[in-house]
């Protein structure tokens, strides 16, 4: 019953053509004319024959024989009669077997699934929406966006050209709308005016159009763009682009930012207004084999131990956790504490690593962007590459496979600090890891993912950390969303600001039990314009505050569940 209420719904209300309608009433009137044409004739030719039968046997039988259901209850027994029902069967098969199927398909089945097609995939949002995401392609970097956009109930939509793989992504559960990338009507059937942003991560000629196209209907919505090519920089920004992301110059940089090399000083990962985030390596310091609470590094330096790495596995930190040689701590403090941390660290001279160079696989653009930030840091590097190549600008080559020893062994493999693993294929990448840490327990392994499915395998393959295109971009788009108040510290770790819950006003930090409930660490507290860092547990959370906290995104997603509802 549902199926036909719908099915007669979308007919009714569907633009069934004058002609059409014409159409199926000829032939309805054709059909009953027909049966009663037969039905005469019928009884008459059993008159004939000497058979007495009603005229509602007559129609009985037209209707049996025209179906092809042949009770044989009701005979002729001339060749006359016979001859009829040959002819009552043949015009039964064409218009009962063929033309009312196809009648049923074109005037009722077709347009109840266009109908359905329509809602599945429509080519024009309502009037209402507001302040949502548009995107014009599904891939990589939409897919993290759209789960951190659900995460946060925000508004999108994916404008899709073909309508086949509309209905497949809407089987997916992704929101979806028909349209064509380079028309200016689709993005008016998208409300673009009343968008929040416009993200474009297709090709640098794509991306261009799709700029020219959008700003051809309207001058402010914000866009963002990727790029491949750095010269497309100014071309994008040109053809109206509000920001431009060079995702493999970001990706670059943030391996090196993660990798343990130079002095070894804290490394510092992020930033809010006065709160910094960093890592520090404990390999060499008498924090090895330590319990956090004995560490005491909130009391020595008003630092927060936010978590630790190990092997890429990030946990939450508690006063008896244990410290080992291979942790890599997150720190959240002001700079004056990590600077302070460092000081003593590196006046005792028991915090460093020798100045062997890093070594970089793979010379295409990730890892000339980690070059680039080495040697900013004056830390120095070295740079596989198969193909062969000069050094030039301070970038020294090794020509090579580095799945090859001997390769390895020119570039002092023995005792570098660490390596950065960036080719573009994922398998490759997996098989560098193993083969690295099989020679060398003792490195850090730092890889970079193209599909997000492969981030846990690069870490069981041995990694310390990966990194995603994907992430980074979709979080550095999140970011622009939300003015720069969500940052990606490391594949998996964010930074999130919100306004006190409902479900915390009032309690103190102690009694709130995120930590406990969600696996989030607050490491800051604004109030009237002034942030606290690493607050005291006793602070009671008000209304109007701002809490800034760090976690996984998993933690992330049952703080918003379980708090923010």
């Amino acid at each position: 019953m549902k199926f036909l209420s719908s099915l007669f719904a979308s007919i009714l209300s569907s633009n069934i053509t004058k002609r059409n309608i014409r159409l199926l009433l000829k032939y309805l009137l054709a059909l009953a004319g027909m049966i009663t044409l037969y039905s005469v004739i019928f009884h008459f030719l059993m008159a004939a024959e000497g058979q007495d039968h009603s005229w509602i046997t007559g129609v009985y039988w037209t209707l049996v024989v025209m179906s092809t259901l042949g009770f044989g209850d009701i005979t002729f027994t001339q060749d006359l009669g016979r001859a009829f029902s040959v002819l009552v069967l043949m015009s039964g098969v064409v218009f009962l077997l063929i033309l009312l199927p196809f009648i049923f398909i074109k005037f009722f089945f077709a347009p109840w699934m266009e109908s359905e097609a329509r809602n599945r995939a429509p080519r024009e949002l309502p009037d209402d929406v507001r302040d949502h995401v548009i995107l014009t392609s599904y891939d990589n970097i939409t897919i993290s966006l759209i789960d951190k956009l659900r995460t946060y109930r925000q508004r999108y939509v994916v404008v899709v050209e073909d309508l086949q793989r509309a209905l497949e992504l809407f089987d997916m559960g992704v929101r979806v709308a028909i349209g064509n990338i380079d028309d200016p009507q689709t993005y008016r059937r998208m409300r673009v005016s009343q968008a929040c942003l416009v993200v474009a991560t297709n090709s640098d000629q794509v991306n261009t159009n799709i700029a020219f196209t959008v700003r051809e209907e309207n001058e402010l919505v914000p866009i963002i763009t990727s790029a491949d090519s750095p010269n497309s920089l100014d071309i994008l920004s040109m053809a109206g682009s509000t920001r431009v992301l060079l995702l493999y110059e970001i990706l670059g940089q943030s391996l090196a930012g993660l990798t343990i090399a130079g002095d070894c000083k804290a490394n510092i990962i992020g930033r809010y207004q006065d709160l910094v985030i960093a890592q520090a390596p404990v390999m060499g310091t008498p924090l090895v084999g330590k319990t956090l609470a004995q560490s005491d590094l909130r009391k020595a330096f008003g630092l927060t131990v936010v978590g630790m790495w190990n092997r890429g596995k990030f946990t939450i930190s508690k006063a008896d956790t244990l410290i080992d040689r291979t942790s890599v701590l997150v720190l959240a403090g002001s700079q004056e504490s990590i600077d302070a941390y460092d000081e003593v660290y590196s006046f005792y001279h028991i915090y460093k690593i020798a100045g062997d160079p890093v070594i970089i696989i793979g010379g295409g653009r990730v890892g000339l962007a980690a070059a680039s930030r080495f040697k900013e840091r004056e830390i120095p590097f070295l740079i596989i590459e198969k193909k062969q190549r000069k050094d030039q600008d301070g970038m020294r080559y090794i020509q090579g496979d580095a799945a090859d020893i001997s390769t390895l062994e020119k570039a002092w493999f023995e005792k570098a600090p660490a390596a950065l693993i960036t080719p573009h294929d994922d398998d490759t990448n997996i098989y560098l890891t193993k083969y690295l840490r099989s020679l060398r327990p003792d490195m850090q392994i730092l890889s970079r993912a193209n599909l997000e499915r492969n981030i846990s395998t690069l870490h069981r393959a041995g990694a310390d950390f990966v990194l995603s295109h994907a992430s980074l971009g979709a979080n550095t788009i999140f970011n622009f969303i939300n003015n720069e108040d969500t940052l990606l510290l490391a594949e998996g770790l964010d930074i999130f600001h919100l306004k006190t819950p409902d479900a915390l006003v009032g309690k103190t930090l102690m009694e709130s039990g995120i930590r406990e409930k969600s696996g989030c660490t607050v490491v800051a507290l604004q109030h009237d314009g002034v942030t606290a860092i690493n607050p005291e547990p006793y602070i009671r959370l008000g209304r109007a505050d701002e809490l800034l906290l760090i976690g996984t995104f998993d933690a992330e997603r049952t703080f918003l569940q379980r708090f923010k509802r």
